[in-house]
């Protein structure tokens, strides 16, 4: 009798941890798990494609690629769907851990840009779909700054000291020293990297704060005169203050790309691919773009923008700073390198 009611009790306490999400036992034909950007999704969207499919999501988001990066490698399959960036996609594939995509799922993938098929960290098309992409230029208030602003070397100006915000971001502070001192922002080379260093280094006296989302308030707010911001923000600060402008310098800077891809371990592999094709869906990704003021990789979508955002220059950058750009390769055993350069720029004063 104990066992029978000790068996009941277990049941029922299964059942209440799997209806509250705690057991991690949901049905894989009703939930996916998508790990995804702060800010990157018009998350009004997720009932919309539960009330289509069926499917639930739990809806996570991340403030980096490293942070991500953590959490499904020490989480095992506890998601269905992550939104990377290019030089994290390319690792990922090549610690394999991604599944190869089913497009026969995705037929939305159709919409693609073709500028956006054959990305030099998924070279073959199998394991992502791009879902924005941007570049990474400098956001300055027009009545704050009293110089030209089309080059990084204004990030150094002693003019300017205490009114410049900087990533705390290893990848983008080291691409703008590297592109400023005229190195690819890829580099292995160890004087290279030494030379942006100690660039960084140099300008940390200049700098107001190292800074991540937040930087769009407090770019509206005036709090400083220049930033290093990415596209789509500078698009959503510029709508709120118009005060301010972006531009990539001419030096040439980062041109991002992320995508969704969907980890092996996942458990709903077949919805995570569901969802990928439901953000594709035209009037899906105009909703999304117009939410994050991040450039839409969906040739509908892009179609359907307002006239005055598809020739905006901050939004659909030209061709000219497009190739005079890079983006982010994986850098193997060399990121240790940049790890520990990072370590003594952010150990400076």
């Amino acid at each position: 009798m104990k066992a029978k009611v000790l068996t009941i009790c277990m049941t029922m306490m299964l059942c209440a941890m799997m209806l509250l999400g705690l057991s991690g036992c949901d049905s894989d034909e009703e939930v996916i798990r998508v790990f995804n950007w702060g800010n990157f999704m018009d998350e009004s969207i997720l009932a919309e494609f539960t009330e289509q499919t069926g499917i639930r999501v739990i809806y996570t988001t991340y403030a980096s690629n490293e942070e991500m990066y953590t959490r499904v490698t020490s989480g095992g399959s506890e998601f269905d769907l992550l939104f990377p960036s290019d030089y994290m996609i390319e690792r990922m594939i090549r610690e394999e851990l991604l599944y190869q995509l089913d497009f026969s799922n995705i037929p939305n993938y159709r919409y693609i840009d073709e500028r956006f098929h054959n990305l030099a960290f998924d070279p073959d098309n199998l394991y992502s779909v791009p879902y924005k992409w941007g570049t990474l230029g400098i956001l300055y208030n027009t009545t704050m700054v009293d110089h030209v602003v089309d080059s990084w070397d204004i990030l150094w100006d002693p003019h300017y000291a205490g009114q410049i915000f900087m990533y705390d971001s290893m990848r983008d502070s080291f691409a703008v020293a590297l592109k400023r001192l005229g190195f690819s922002l890829n580099t292995t080379n160890p004087d290279e990297l030494a030379a942006a260093r100690d660039s960084l280094i140099e300008q940390r006296p200049l700098v107001r704060a190292f800074v991540g989302d937040d930087v769009k308030h407090s770019m509206i707010g005036r709090e400083a005169a220049l930033a290093v911001v990415y596209s789509g923000d500078a698009m959503f600060t510029i709508e709120l203050n118009p005060e301010l402008n972006y531009v990539v310098p001419r030096e040439g800077s980062n041109i991002w790309f992320d995508s969704m891809v969907i980890p092996r371990g996942a458990r709903n592999k077949a919805g995570a691919e569901a969802f990928i094709n439901f953000l594709n869906e035209p009037e899906i990704a105009l909703r999304n773009t117009l939410y994050t003021g991040f450039s839409t990789t969906n040739t509908a979508a892009f179609m359907l923008l307002p006239e005055e955002i598809r020739n905006n220059p901050v939004y659909w950058t030209d061709d000219e700073t497009y190739y005079r750009s890079e983006a982010f390769i994986h850098l193997g055993e060399f990121t240790a390198a940049y790890e520990r350069a990072w370590t003594e720029v952010l150990a400076a004063r």
